[in-house]
């Protein structure tokens, strides 16, 4: 079957769970095809719920025209990765439980999807002040870096740590969700698509000409309110 040929995202998840999980519990269809943010390279996120299972599993294939990635769980297992998962700030299996469609329902499945949204509602654990002392020192010394490098390679790829720590930054010290690639500029969206823009904004512009002044003038902008660089006397014990 080739793609324009394809069934539809949903009725492919059905027809897969039919066929490769017959006896699973429960199973809900997830990601970009979910929330109409697909592309033509997306793929076809099911989560499966099989009481049977001994441990959690992932699978990535190819089937009926479409890239599949299968997530399998039992009822423990998905437990400990809703923990994981709000442990590291970046709740991916939570999103995808509390954003699926329905290909099978269950007696349990509402709870676990209530259970998922109440997750991504509350939001991850504030951060410490040491914590917030801990990553100011570390933003400033990527910061350093940037600025002081005059190697156009290994700037690009500072640029790149500074914006993944910026990021963390912002949404944390918020208490919102973050991101890991594109996922960044999403969840950053979710927080201020006004900020977004700015911060956006700033990296391409060092990207396109190599000016340094606009990715420097937003990492200070987000340090200032919490007591800015620092460096003279930090210390970790």
């Amino acid at each position: 079957m080739n793609k324009k040929a394809r069934f539809s995202p949903f009725v492919t998840a059905e027809i897969f769970v039919k066929e490769r999980f017959s006896d699973c519990d429960a199973a809900l269809l997830a990601g970009s095809v979910t929330r109409g943010e697909a592309t033509v390279t997306s793929d076809l996120d099911i989560v499966i719920f099989d009481q049977k299972v001994p441990s959690a599993y992932r699978e990535s294939l190819i089937a009926y025209g479409w890239p599949i990635e299968v997530f399998v769980h039992s009822l423990n297992s998905y437990k400990l990765f809703f923990e994981s998962d709000i442990k590291r700030a970046r709740p991916s299996l939570p999103r995808m439980v509390a954003e699926g469609m329905v290909i099978r329902e269950s007696d349990f499945l509402p709870r676990i999807i209530e259970e998922a949204k109440r997750i991504i509602e509350i939001g991850p654990e504030e951060w410490t002040d040491k914590e917030i002392e801990f990553k100011r020192y570390f933003i400033t010394d990527t910061l350093d870096d940037f600025i002081g490098s005059d190697n156009r390679a290994e700037a690009i790829f500072i640029a790149s740590t500074l914006a993944e720590q910026l990021h963390e930054f912002v949404l944390r010290t918020n208490k919102r969700w973050v991101g890991k690639s594109k996922w960044m500029v999403r969840e950053l969206n979710r927080f201020d698509p006004v900020f977004t823009e700015q911060f956006v904004e700033a990296f391409s512009y060092y990207y396109g000409t190599g000016n340094k002044n606009k990715v420097k003038e937003l990492a200070e902008l987000i340090l200032e309110p919490f007591g800015g660089r620092l460096f003279d006397g930090f210390s970790i014990k």
